[in-house]
């Protein structure tokens, strides 16, 4: 049985859903599984070997490679760059990029919003809020360097959540996403006043402040790629394991539950992994806009609304486009580096604009 979905907030529609749980077949097929994966690596590849420094691929290759297997690593000035720098900082925007849009594509679905993201629900604020307080105040945890920072990102997305949920649950019963997107817009609106409260009182943390909630993987580490990967595990998992709800979801609420979804079951466990996930990336690599508005939208034209072949091919999605992005910050203004936000920021607004506008005209 098929049904058309409705058109989303913004006369944007994610196209027409799938089959409301879609067979074994309809999955993430082994030829796109290839492709993909062979378009990550490429990208990482390059990007490991662009910068202020260009390095040869042969020898980029040969030392990743056996540093992987054990073997001997060709001694030069190259190495620390490649395994101390690059890697590290591309895993990490890899992973970053994965989280993201995997996180924007579950809220698509989830909120059957096509201008829903995780940041809709307010979660990447209250991370923000967070992570500025541990960098205002300088909280940290002994013997690990970056943990006060993602302990009081992930604690304050989830306290959004609750402040969100609860507010909308008082508000509407029911939790309708319009409910849940307008709290979640009107909390983003006051957490940022707090934001701008506390750079204006940690003067001697303004520039820091500042750089990192524009988004930057500057200074990332293996400890924060390693993070990153098990958050991703985690989290990501079980947003994929509701691949087939949100098929559901993608047409109604009303169809989801006439189908025998839980919905309120699935829907808070949803928004649970991607605020928990949201929280990792943005203490991480602070707050990072359009990644998961955008891409989902154009992964979605290679391989359809099928949520099983959508959010897999998300992640690859994802982490492509954060690591072509944060290649344009290292080397556009060489040696100024920019935020990684403000490339995703514009090239983000611009696509969007485009896939608003074609998606415009096929309505008409």
């Amino acid at each position: 049985m098929r049904h058309n979905s409705q058109p989303g907030a913004g006369g944007v529609s994610p196209s027409p859903a799938p089959s409301v749980y879609g067979g074994r077949r309809e999955g993430f097929r082994a030829g796109e599984l290839v492709l993909f994966s062979l378009a990550t690596l490429a990208t990482m590849a390059l990007c490991v070997c662009v910068g202020s420094v260009s390095l040869p691929l042969k020898e980029t290759l040969t030392v990743i490679w056996n540093t992987i297997v054990g073997l001997p690593v060709p001694q030069g000035i190259s190495v620390p760059i490649i395994l101390s720098v690059r890697l590290p900082r591309v895993l990490c925007v890899a992973l970053t990029g994965a989280a993201l849009s995997i996180c924007g594509g579950a809220m698509q679905g989830l909120l059957k919003n096509p201008l829903a993201d995780g940041s809709t629900l307010g979660v990447s604020s209250g991370a923000a809020l967070g992570a500025v307080i541990a960098i205002a105040f300088g909280i940290t945890l002994p013997g690990i360097p970056f943990a006060g920072t993602m302990v009081l990102a992930i604690a304050f997305a989830f306290l959004s959540l609750l402040v969100i949920l609860s507010l909308a649950h008082k508000i509407d019963y029911s939790m309708s996403t319009n409910t849940i997107i307008l709290v979640g817009v009107i909390y983003s609106m006051f957490v940022s006043s707090i934001l701008s409260l506390i750079v204006t009182f940690a003067s001697d943390h303004v520039k820091q402040i500042t750089f990192w909630t524009m988004g930057s993987l500057l200074g990332a580490s293996m400890q924060n790629a390693l993070v990153l990967f098990g958050s991703l595990i985690v989290f990501g998992g079980i947003i994929l394991r509701y691949a087939r709800e949100l098929n559901a979801f993608a047409i109604s609420e009303d169809n989801a539950r006439n189908v025998g979804v839980p919905v309120r079951q699935v829907k808070l466990t949803l928004l649970i992994a991607v605020s928990a996930l949201i929280g990792v990336c943005v203490s991480v690599g602070g707050t990072i806009g359009f990644v998961g508005l955008v891409t989902p939208h154009m992964v979605r034209m290679i391989v359809g609304p099928n949520h099983r072949r959508l959010l897999p091919a998300s992640l690859f999605g994802g982490a492509i486009f954060l690591m072509l992005a944060d290649l344009v910050a290292r080397i556009l203004l060489n040696p100024v580096e920019l935020p990684i936000g403000v490339v995703t920021s514009f090239v983000g607004a611009f696509l969007f604009i485009v896939i608003f506008y074609r998606s415009r005209r096929a309505r008409l």
